[in-house]
């Protein structure tokens, strides 16, 4: 019996060590299923909170397409604004609050943080930071609607777009597109070639076939030419809307009539506009153009040289002026401009009313236009109804930093050869900034005259920062950046 009764407690005893251990397994297996309900409880609101953030962000890039400056949520007064948010059944979930930063002057950037919260669980949080910009029509270095060719010793950095065929024989560091798949350039006897092609011979060894000059149908695989085309080419490609970047000359007249600077007909050859870095220009009266010492080609008949002397009775000082507080000038006549500017944003358009194609007059550059600052502080746009031009008597190395658009004309100098006497030859140009253009343009020619060295560099704060009434890409913002922050 004694065996018996030991034998019984230690079952007992067995039993209640089990039984306790049991009662420890399920009450933490209790507890780990309370805590992974109450974290996907929390998960779930949290998921919520941000797609509500998200909500408040398509909430305002609903409001900017509708009201394009109104950086206030319709309220007139600064935020933040805290809305409210339902579910489909008309049940308040939670809520969004916008704190918005509106655009520096002169830029369409505009930064939104929106933090959405859960009623059911008002510690919960979670916030989005984006950027939108309605983009300008300087995303491209050079955007033209006509063929183009860019010959050996062009070097551009930034991309390049043409509605026709496009032949690049220098060094991109962008990419190159066309609107056209293949076309007959008119530099080339021949068959149809690449929409973008180039004539450089590849590298020896490189296994490079660009065989599509023997060939009517251009081959379906594109070569690769990482030696010409760093970054790739790409066509066919949707064609650029010139006729939006064609700025309206009317309404920046308007603009400058009303708070800006106008300048109606000068009576004689037209206006020298000189930029200086107390943010002023001087203006002047262009009386006399400068002779060539012999016969120019035909292209250029009637025009003199492009240049203009600047002594004597040649020009006439009219006044000093500040650029005005919205940097519209426009010119009712031709323009000649050079000279440095410091920390301002201007456009010098050229235009004459009502527009005729044998009246339109065009801007010439034959001396440096510069920045002082080269970090979006300083922006010229120059804007011209025919032609922009750089003539005969130019610098030798010249400097350009501007966004340049040939709103009817094209951006470039004419084929000065050695019958226009000295000068038909120099040495580099160099362009920041973008250029827009109409027709064909072109700084040298097929005959070796014109610039030797041509250096096209993209200001990439033009795309966000464009100059005063620079043509944007449409009229509505596009997300730029997205990031989740604290």
């Amino acid at each position: 019996m004694k065996n018996k009764s030991l034998q019984t407690g230690s079952i007992l005893i067995q039993a209640f060590l089990f039984g306790v251990i049991s009662i420890v397994m399920i009450g933490a297996l209790i507890s780990w299923a309370g805590t992974n309900i109450r974290a996907s409880r929390v998960g779930l609101y949290r998921e919520q909170a941000l797609q509500i953030a998200e909500a408040g962000i398509d909430y305002y890039r609903w409001h900017l397409a509708h009201a394009p400056t109104d950086y206030k949520d319709g309220t007139g007064v600064a935020g933040p604004y805290t809305h409210d948010f339902f579910d489909k059944d008309g049940v308040k979930i939670g809520t969004f609050t916008l704190d918005i930063t509106p655009p520096a002057t002169g830029f369409t950037l505009v930064k939104i943080k929106s933090t959405g919260k859960v009623v059911s669980d008002p510690a919960v949080s979670r916030s989005i930071l984006v950027q939108l910009a309605i983009p300008s029509f300087a995303k491209f270095a050079i955007v033209a609607n006509d063929y183009m060719r860019f010959g050996e010793g062009t070097e551009v950095f930034g991309p390049i777009h043409s509605n026709n065929g496009l032949r690049f024989d220098g060094l991109a560091h962008n990419l190159i597109t066309s609107a056209k798949d293949k076309y007959d350039d008119p530099d080339h006897t021949g068959n149809n070639e690449f929409g973008v092609h180039t004539h450089v011979n590849p590298p020896p060894g490189s296994g490079v076939n660009d065989s599509f000059r023997s060939a009517e149908a251009p081959p379906s695989v594109v070569a690769n030419r990482p030696d010409v085309f760093e970054v790739g080419r790409s066509f066919p490609v949707p064609a650029v809307d010139f006729v939006g970047l064609t700025t309206d000359l009317a309404q920046i007249k308007s603009g400058a009539q009303s708070a800006g600077r106008y300048i109606s007909s000068s009576g004689a050859r037209g206006y020298r506009v000189v930029f200086k870095v107390n943010d002023t220009f001087d203006l002047y009266r262009v009386n006399t153009l400068t002779s060539a010492s012999g016969s120019c080609d035909e292209d250029v008949t009637g025009w003199g040289t492009w240049s203009i002397k600047t002594t004597g009775s040649s020009q006439t000082f009219i006044s000093n002026y500040a650029i005005p507080t919205n940097g519209l000038i426009f010119v009712e006549d031709k323009v000649w401009v050079e000279g440095q500017i410091n920390t301002a944003r201007v456009t010098l358009a050229s235009g004459k009313f009502p527009d005729n194609p044998s009246t339109r007059p065009s801007i010439t550059i034959n001396n440096n236009l510069l920045y002082t600052n080269y970090d979006g502080q300083d922006v010229i746009s120059l804007i011209s109804q025919d032609d922009i031009n750089v003539g005969l008597s130019s610098a030798n190395d010249l400097r350009i930093d501007a966004a340049l658009i040939a709103q009817n004309g094209r951006v470039g100098r004419y084929h000065y050869s050695s019958s226009c006497g000295t000068g038909y030859l120099r040495n580099s140009i160099t362009l920041y900034g973008m250029l827009g253009t109409n027709l064909r343009y072109g700084f040298a020619y097929t005959d070796n005259t014109g610039y030797d060295i041509r250096n096209i560099i993209f200001d990439a704060n033009l795309l966000y920062g464009p100059p005063p009434s620079f043509p944007l890409t449409s009229d509505q913002y596009s997300i730029v950046s997205w990031e989740e922050v604290k």
